[in-house]
């Protein structure tokens, strides 16, 4: 074939597959449930030919009603859920799973002492973050604009139980480090919603929509910003929106708009 005709093809080949995903239907993709206080907590996505659209969890409002008040705090936090996220978002985002705790005293430092809910979506495997055991303390080079990875010295009580007398980075074993928005932890008042990046070994390892009993409790939409986060891979989601359906009576989490940040 002669190389302009050969160009031509390619370029009308191109332009076919493009028509092609954009005209892609936008199909649902059930991921698996886990039993979270009497009611089932589900992951899920949507894809559009080989892209991802958006992913997320639904949170019946059942779980967090039902959450015990008097649960007592051990050491590490032992999750309510973990749950693989679809194979599609896996191969797509780099996303693999989230696991969910229910912190009903809270713990340091103090905004976040306040009885709440940590949904950690994660880019590393199961087994990876099960062998997290904060022995390695290196911090990231770079954080995200307004973020801040603290050292939390720990109540005597506290210091007792974990058997350290500081959370390095907010480390916390099978979960990771935890940078937090600066003027979230200089505020004096309980926090109501934060987004947390997680770390591990310098690296970024997962965003973590960290929400107050209280708030989940007013069954109301809202949004949390992801910040651009140094390190972390192209795909990873720019958007999260927290959706309540009064229907269903459960709270639809969507992490959306996957791409590089500009």
């Amino acid at each position: 074939m002669p190389r302009y005709l050969r160009a031509m093809y390619l370029t009308m080949s191109a332009a076919g597959l493009s028509a092609c995903a954009k005209d892609a239907p936008v199909v649902a993709v059930n991921g698996e449930c886990a039993d979270v206080y009497h009611a089932q907590v589900c992951t899920w996505a949507r894809t559009k030919g080989d892209s991802v659209v958006d992913v997320g969890a639904i949170v019946p409002v059942a779980s967090i009603e039902n959450a015990p008040l008097d649960a007592p705090p051990v050491w590490p936090p032992a999750p309510a859920a973990v749950l693989p996220l679809p194979a599609a978002v896996q191969q797509k985002t780099g996303l693999t799973h989230l696991t969910m705790y229910w912190e009903s005293m809270g713990h340091p430092p103090g905004p976040y002492l306040t009885p709440h809910f940590d949904f950690h979506f994660y880019s590393v495997r199961q087994d990876e973050r099960s062998a997290m055991d904060c022995a390695d303390l290196s911090k990231p080079s770079a954080l995200p604009s307004l973020y801040t990875l603290p050292d939390v010295p720990l109540p005597p009580p506290m210091a007792k139980m974990t058997g350290v007398n500081t959370l390095v980075g907010l480390c916390v074993p099978q979960m990771g480090m935890h940078a937090l928005p600066a003027a979230v932890l200089a505020d004096t008042n309980p926090m109501r919603a934060t987004m947390v990046i997680g770390y591990y070994k310098g690296k970024p390892i997962f965003v973590e929509p960290m929400v107050s009993r209280a708030m989940l409790m007013e069954k109301k939409a809202f949004d949390l910003p992801i910040p651009s986060i140094p390190g972390m891979r192209d795909t990873y989601p720019r958007s999260f929106r927290a959706e309540y359906d009064a229907q269903q009576k459960a709270y639809r989490f969507v992490f959306s708009d996957f791409g590089p940040r500009t």
